[in-house]
């Protein structure tokens, strides 16, 4: 008996997303490696600019997946995807890195302004991205292409697209104020922190 005529949503097939799948793969894979690697602190200076740079190109890989059609598994419960992968060391190395400017204050949901703001942590935010993306990338790695993308769609509509989001936004305001040269602002703190650690290294 077909999906149609049990009234089952027909499951998606690997072989349909193949190349999609692959795109948002090693999307993920690039932002995943860049943030280890700014993690190290071998370049403070540049800490913030190239977050901008890696979130800002995570979010369009989210974009893509929020524009396409539902993906959905053949199966009704999601394949164990093994251990979640720690994320603990990550969150503590982006926190130490970005002290002066790790905390920031966003609107909680900007289409009811009414439920006010409260404060966010970008090491906190990077850790959680990092989180769903390696999830989704597990199952890809597995050779379960449709549960990959279903989970990457499924966690950019209910977390992360919303955390990439307001991380790019502090990020563009850090970055703005640094560039705009107002010495009272934060960013202008975050840059000396960060020249100083650069130097000491």
């Amino acid at each position: 008996m077909s999906d149609a005529e049990t009234g089952t949503p027909a499951g998606s097939s690997a072989e349909e997303y193949a190349d999609f799948a692959a795109d948002i793969a090693a999307q993920v894979e690039s932002f995943l490696l860049a943030v280890r690697e700014l993690a190290r602190g071998d370049d403070p200076g540049s800490t913030l600019s190239l977050l901008l740079l890696e979130v800002s190109q995570l979010g369009l890989a989210g974009g893509r997946l929020g524009a396409i059609s539902d993906v959905v598994p053949h199966e009704r419960f999601e394949p164990d995807a093994g251990p979640e992968q720690d994320v603990d060391e990550l969150r503590e190395r982006i926190a130490t890195l970005l002290d002066p400017v790790d905390g920031y204050v966003e609107v909680v949901d900007p289409v009811d302004p009414g439920r006010g703001v409260t404060g966010f942590r970008l090491s906190d935010d990077l850790a959680s991205i990092a989180s769903d993306l390696m999830h989704g990338l597990s199952h890809y790695k597995d050779g379960r292409v449709v549960e990959a993308l279903w989970w990457w769609q499924f966690s950019y509509l209910s977390s992360w697209g919303s955390t990439c989001g307001a991380a790019l936004r502090a990020l563009h305001s850090l970055i703005a104020h640094t560039r705009l040269d107002h010495p009272d602002e934060p960013a202008d703190a975050a840059e000396r922190s960060l020249a100083r650690a650069e130097a000491e290294l």
